[in-house]
């Protein structure tokens, strides 16, 4: 049996977890520069305010209902979610972590209906008593059903948390109430062609041929089919494949109209974009950045962007960075205010596949970088970083909105009076 557990509006209720007080009030939390609405706690959303939607857009309604708005703060949520994690994975015989705020587990024992309904209680409850988050739990023969039960216990009435697909029964009375594009995998965009096919329920796709849909779409949509039928074919322990392109990029908290100041910024990126690049244990060939301002300016849109082959491969950051010297001048155009810059590192490849240049030796000091990403593992990002990035916080994001980090920083612990 294999359940998924996933937190309620997990950014929101992470923000109420030392902050009991805002339980009961509505809550929003803002994206990356307090641009967008990334999350709606439940008692928001019955006020009309909805995910994705610019914050300005409800800025009145926000007012007019005393909505308490929060920035994201990732220490937080990350330090909240392995709490969370730890505290399923006690349940199971083997768990995957999905994302942020959801996790695969998997249960080897064989129980019946009513215990499995009982399992997910306790998790529930274990997981509220220990980290006060609040979660659902969907339990299925397959992970795809685990899915659909989890929508189950979350949108369908009757449920209340706990939804388990325990029997053919219930694994139709679910798919029926569920919306094709609702099912792990499908999305707005397939489901589109499969509404027009006639298909507009997770069961109506159950009932399709797997091999006549796999010729009309994909292997993906027929192991979809199967597992909707009870069938497992998705293997949640498949190695990823290291990413051929890695990408550091953000717009600016306040805009940037020096060479200095973008020069620094970048740096940044590559310190991050470098960070990833070894943690897969690889090396890029290449680099490219750019900078531009923004397309709504009331000036002519300004983008640039340079490119840097790299004498030999590598992954140290140093040398990352002092390259960024030589392209700063081919991007950067004085009376422009920057918005947006990033890093790109290109042309990826193993290290443990990489045979070096007798006439370009390599000037990486791996040891170095594996001191520093260690250092900045265990004290937080930027503990150690390369001087050129400076500490200007211009080029950082907007949080005026910004919680305490009470469970990464000795600052913000919250004071208790007795």
């Amino acid at each position: 049996m294999y359940f998924l557990i996933d937190a309620t509006s997990f950014y929101c209720s992470a923000e109420k977890v030392f902050a009991p007080h805002l339980r009961k009030r509505p809550t929003i939390t803002l994206s990356n520069n307090d641009g967008a609405i990334v999350a709606v706690c439940p008692i928001a959303k019955r006020l009309g305010i909805k995910k994705f939607v610019p914050f300005f857009q409800v800025r009145d309604l926000v007012n007019k209902h005393n909505v308490v708005v929060t920035s994201s703060n990732y220490e937080l949520y990350q330090s909240l979610s392995n709490k969370m994690m730890d505290t399923i994975a006690r349940f199971a015989d083997d768990v995957h972590i999905y994302s942020i705020d959801e996790l695969f587990a998997r249960f080897d024992k064989p129980l019946n209906h009513e215990s499995w309904l009982s399992l997910g209680l306790e998790i529930r409850k274990t997981v509220w008593k220990e980290v006060r988050l609040p979660v659902g739990a969907g339990g299925g023969p397959t992970p795809t059903l685990a899915k659909a039960a989890s929508h189950a216990a979350k949108r369908i009435e009757g449920y209340r948390g706990v939804a388990v697909i325990a029997s053919d029964e219930e694994r139709v009375a679910i798919l029926k109430q569920m919306a094709v594009t609702d099912v792990w995998g499908i999305g707005s965009r397939l489901g589109k062609k499969l509404e027009f096919m006639g298909i507009h329920s997770a069961y109506e796709l159950s009932k399709k041929s797997p091999t006549y849909m796999r010729k009309q779409f994909s292997i993906l949509v027929e192991n979809t089919i199967r597992e909707l039928n009870g069938e497992v074919r998705i293997a949640w322990d498949d190695v990823r494949p290291d990413k051929q392109q890695i990408y550091s990029t953000r717009t600016f908290g306040e805009r940037v109209t020096s060479s200095n100041e973008l020069h620094r910024a970048l740096v940044g990126h590559c310190g991050a974009a470098m960070a990833k690049l070894r943690k897969q244990n690889s090396l890029a060939g290449a680099m490219t950045v750019f900078a531009s301002n923004s397309p709504h300016d009331d000036t002519a849109f300004y983008r640039k962007s340079a490119y840097h082959q790299f004498a030999a491969p590598t992954l140290d950051t140093r040398v990352a960075s002092n390259a960024i010297k030589a392209l700063i001048d081919k991007i950067f155009k004085p009376g422009v205010c920057f918005y947006k810059c990033g890093v790109g590192l290109l042309d990826i490849r193993p290290q443990t596949h990489y045979q070096g240049d007798l006439f370009e030796p390599s000037q990486d000091n791996v040891g170095l970088m594996h001191v520093v990403d260690a250092i900045n593992g265990r004290y937080g990002k930027s503990s150690m970083q390369i001087a050129s990035k400076g500490f200007s916080k211009k080029h950082a994001m907007r949080r005026e909105y910004l919680s305490k980090r009470a469970t990464t920083r000795w600052s913000d612990i919250p004071t208790i009076v007795c």
